[in-house]
């Protein structure tokens, strides 16, 4: 009977998942820092992907959206995020799961993702993410340890990270 082999591209995958959306958690609760915004492109078909209508006709394959200057009601769960965006001067609620995602970009420090879609089955594991304190769970958290804030530190320099090498052939 052949072993299993760990799969490590799912584990690397999975990790990277959580970049976005920690990325995401951060701008949800205190909004973008600086020149940043970001690009997401997703499967608009994906399961638990919710489009108007119109749109999933007219990006029936994928979307990118960006979070820049005009979006609104950002709000991050275990497996997945919701934001309201305005298409034509209409505002419309989208909600997109993290296994959806294909590319997560911020072009303001060069730095970018991109990920094999996450076969429906498997984002169990999407969800299974450890997630980050909220912000009131972080201030009760300060109140208690009641030490003074951290001085800001300079923001690290991102990097394109290409999973390439740790695919299955």
């Amino acid at each position: 009977m052949a072993k299993e082999q760990l799969r490590y591209d799912r584990m690397v995958e999975t990790a990277l998942r959580g970049v976005v959306r920690e990325a995401l958690t951060e701008v949800a609760e205190r909004g973008l820092p600086g020149n940043h915004h970001f690009y997401l492109t997703f499967r608009s078909a994906y399961p638990g992907v919710e489009i108007p209508a119109y749109l999933a006709a007219q990006y029936p394959q994928e979307m990118t959206i960006v979070l820049q200057f005009q979006y609104y009601g950002l709000e991050v769960h275990d497996n997945h995020f919701e934001v309201t965006l305005s298409f034509n001067n209409v505002h419309e609620r989208l909600v997109i799961p993290f296994g959806a995602i294909t590319t997560f970009a911020d072009p303001s420090v060069n730095f970018a993702l991109q990920f094999q879609p996450v076969v429906p089955a498997e984002s169990a594991e999407i969800a299974a993410m450890p997630t980050r304190p909220t912000a009131v769970e972080r201030k009760e958290k300060d109140a208690e340890e009641a030490k003074p804030a951290d001085s800001a530190e300079e923001p690290k320099r991102g990097e394109v990270v290409t999973l390439d090498a740790f695919r299955k052939k």
